[in-house]
């Protein structure tokens, strides 16, 4: 008698390790048992079965055989069991008498040890094919934790000082051949698939000459430095000289009344405008407050032909002396600006725009600033600083010339990846940039380099020895970024539709040590406890851990695209100096520039170097290898609860829907997310759907239209000072200055519908899980 054992169900290659027992259990063994062997006595050779399908056992030893298997409808035991429960059984076939007794004794014996044999056979059988099969997994979180440290003590600070020495002996070329070294690094380090990827690009530069701003009344001419223009300092710091320019500003010359507008706020520009006509004259302006490009466009609408920016020197960490440099800005929103809104490749529509606005902007330094409103130099006093101010008595009249030149450049990125084993198609990005403007941004790019190729180096080492993420890690390093991050924007228009789709998180390493006093964590909202948990992962073993205060507010650099366009959730660390004003915020939009060992100056060990790199690659972990993305709805609910507080919008709508939206996202919170962290609990469905929802939680705050500078995405407030929804805070000053309602009307409905469209998600997700569960009871 033969028995064959058939897998009727064979286990998908590539298949989810998050089996439940009963999905593990519905591989049953079906049992044929086949007697045209056994019994051969005459009558039994014409016995068939039909609507044969042969199985095929891909993982079975023994060779295949030609079976004719049993119709299902036909009967679901094994055959020679149907026949003994047919009550016909005996009138289909007669047997002869046996002829003897010893005949029929050693026949039971033949069958009784048949039957043995058979049932010996299924017992090792059912053994090694049990064996085979995956046992449910046990949670993986404390092994997790064991594996994010073992990857993290493989960073370390001589490492990361060593590959950022190594990247400033590169010779400063153009950005691709920065990126090409950059990308043999990566390779060396053994990451699998880097790719160069590289976009045509249209870029404001300085031209031949430096600008220049001239004093009508003396006569005396000016660098942006405050040197004066003679052929001693024409040919004295020439690329400071030259690189001391608003990059997209109007070219040309404007010859008009300086007006000192202070930091260019609404109230400044009301105060102005009461006392004086603006039309064509050109303001005096510090940055810092609020977002240049804002203050630009409210000095475009007022009527206002030129601007000079400068810093004030009481808005700077006393540590810091920057008062004879200029420095750069640039005007432009993000991206191609030739190509705005799609990707510039080859073929794209080229549209000419040579300026971004129709000011005459300048930054010019502190130095100068001073000369131009006539007070000393020593304004800066021990025991307080004196800000600039120009006296209300007497006009200015000067003359700006900017000249510089737009031309068609080659932008380079670097994109490696790592691919995820179990969610290969879910990314999280974890990006720094390359492209420094010659000695302007100071080496801040190097840092941020060396951080992300030493957590490479680190994390290939894992990789060489079989670990691997659940989710895929894409490391990017970005060109462009100081005219706009170009660089970033041009590869997420192209690759949009797959991000829209694919990308989890952005992890940013922009400027990670512009200061050494104070660690800074931004994070959005549904990020703010993963990072507050990171830090805490990353001291225990040091005396003083830092604090944990994590916010949500603007940040710089090439996280902008998938913030504000794709709505991913991100977070970036980074130290600073210890803020001397409340007007300090956005200071960071000039771009200084720095001497080479500046770096070394302010972190010496790279001690602060390796937190941020362990920082950085704690949460990257931990989002591309838990199962259930680490991410918290409710924590959105209550930011935005909390930005509804206090401010001078009291609509009972917004207050209402906000209350249903944290409700919402508490059941959401405790139904859905609590038993998908429990391992016994962990369905493959219901985690894929968990995940799904919880990647596009923020989606849904993006708003249509934002004023220029500042986020369309409403979760992220202008800075630490403000609690509000920046534009619903814009919307009441353009009220303010313009007399009309009109636009408070149409933010209050862009925010009532991100509001609204957040808690209709999350309602959705519910029920979604709900009908999931009722089907599978």
């Amino acid at each position: 008698m033969a028995y064959h054992k058939v897998n009727a169900d064979q286990r998908a290659q590539g298949h989810s390790p998050y089996l439940d027992n009963d999905e593990l259990q519905a591989t049953a063994l079906e049992l044929e048992w086949d007697m045209e062997k056994e019994l051969e006595e005459p009558g039994f050779d014409h016995f068939r079965l039909d609507g044969a399908v042969q199985h095929h056992l891909g993982n079975s030893q023994s060779p295949d055989l030609d079976l004719e298997p049993i119709q299902p409808s036909s009967s679901p035991k094994g055959r020679f069991q149907r026949l003994q429960e047919d009550p016909d059984y005996i009138s289909h076939y007669t047997r002869q008498a046996p002829k003897s007794n010893r005949c029929n004794f050693f026949q039971i014996l033949k069958v009784f040890c048949t039957a043995l044999i058979l049932f010996i056979f299924g017992i090792v059988i059912g053994y090694y094919a049990r064996k085979k099969c995956p046992s449910p997994p046990t949670s993986q979180e404390p092994n997790n934790l064991h594996i994010y440290h073992e990857i993290l003590k493989e960073i370390k600070a001589e490492n990361i000082q060593q590959i950022y020495r190594d990247l400033l002996r590169f010779p400063r070329g153009d950005d691709v051949d920065i990126a090409m070294k950059i990308l043999v690094q990566w390779n060396s380090q053994g990451l699998e698939d880097v790719q160069l990827v590289n976009y045509p690009v249209l870029l404001d530069l300085p031209g031949s000459s430096s600008n220049t701003v001239t004093l009508k009344n003396s006569g005396e001419c000016f660098y942006p430095s405050g040197q004066q223009c003679n052929r001693e300092t024409k040919t004295l710091h020439s690329q400071d000289l030259l690189y001391s320019y608003a990059a997209y500003s109007a070219k040309g010359t404007l010859e008009a009344e300086l007006v000192d507008i202070q930091y260019g706020t609404v109230e400044d520009l009301i105060r102005i405008q009461a006392i004086t006509n603006v039309t064509k004259k050109i303001a005096l302006l510090k940055l810092g407050q609020s977002p240049l490009l804002y203050k630009l466009s409210l000095l475009e609408d007022a009527g206002f032909g030129g601007v000079l920016l400068y810093v004030d020197p009481c808005d700077l960490p006393k540590t810091t002396d920057l008062a004879d440099k200029a420095f750069m800005v640039s005007l432009n929103s993000g991206g191609d600006p030739s190509t705005p809104g799609y990707a510039s490749i080859d073929g794209s529509y080229r549209q000419n725009r040579l300026n971004l606005t129709a000011l005459l902007v300048q930054p010019i330094s502190a130095v100068l600033a001073k000369k131009l409103v006539s007070l000393p130099e020593d304004t800066v006093q021990k025991d307080r600083c004196i800000p600039l101010q120009m006296p209300a008595t007497g006009k200015k009249i000067i003359s700006l010339n900017i000249q510089s030149v737009t031309t068609y450049k080659t932008i380079s990125n670097v994109i490696g990846y790592l691919k995820g084993s179990v969610f290969p198609d879910r990314y999280i990005i974890i990006g720094s940039h390359h492209n420094g403007l010659n000695t302007y941004g100071g080496q801040e790019w190097a840092s941020s380099t060396a951080i992300i190729t030493a957590f490479i180096q680190a994390l290939m080492l894992k990789v060489k020895r079989g670990w691997r993420p659940d989710r895929t890690i894409v490391f990017c390093s970005w060109g462009g970024t100081s005219f706009g991050n170009i660089g970033s924007y041009e590869w997420a228009e192209d690759l949009k539709r797959v991000l829209q789709r694919n990308v989890v998180a952005y992890v940013s390493l922009h400027n990670p040590v512009r200061g050494n006093s104070t660690l800074h964590p931004v994070a959005s909202p549904s990020l703010q406890q993963l990072a507050v948990e990171s830090q805490s992962f990353n001291c225990v073993e040091k005396t003083k851990c830092p604090g944990s205060n994590v916010s949500s507010v603007q940040i710089q650099g090439d996280s902008d695209y998938f913030i504000n366009h794709l709505g991913v959730p991100a977070t970036q660390f980074s130290y600073e100096d210890i803020k001397t004003s409340e007007n300090s915020s956005f200071l960071s939009e000039a771009l200084f520039p720095v001497h080479t060992t500046k770096t070394e100056e302010l972190d010496p060990s790279f001690s602060l170097h390796e937190t941020i790199a362990k920082l950085t690659g704690q949460v990257t972990l931990q989002i591309a290898s838990e199962p259930v993305l680490p991410f918290n709805a409710l924590d959105i609910a209550l930011e935005v609860q909390n930005s509804l507080k206090g401010g001078e919008v009291d609509i009972p709508q917004l207050l209402a829907v906000a209350s249903r939206l944290r409700d919402t996202a508490e059941l959401f919170q405790s139904d859905e997310m609590r038993p998908a962290n429990d391992p016994k609990e962990r369905a493959p469905v219901r985690v894929r759907m968990l995940n799904d929802v919880l990647q596009s939680l923020e989606k849904s705050f993006l708003v249509h239209r934002a004023p220029p500078g500042l986020y369309r995405n409403i979760l992220y407030r202008l800075d630490e000072r403000t609690s509000q929804f920046s534009v619903l805070l814009e919307a009441l000053e353009h009220c303010k200055l313009h007399q009309s309602n009109e636009t408070i009307q149409a933010a209050l409905s862009e925010v009532l519908n991100s509001i609204n469209s957040a808690q209709v998600y999350f309602k959705a997700g519910l029920d979604v899980f709900e009908t999931t569960l009722a089907g599978k009871k």
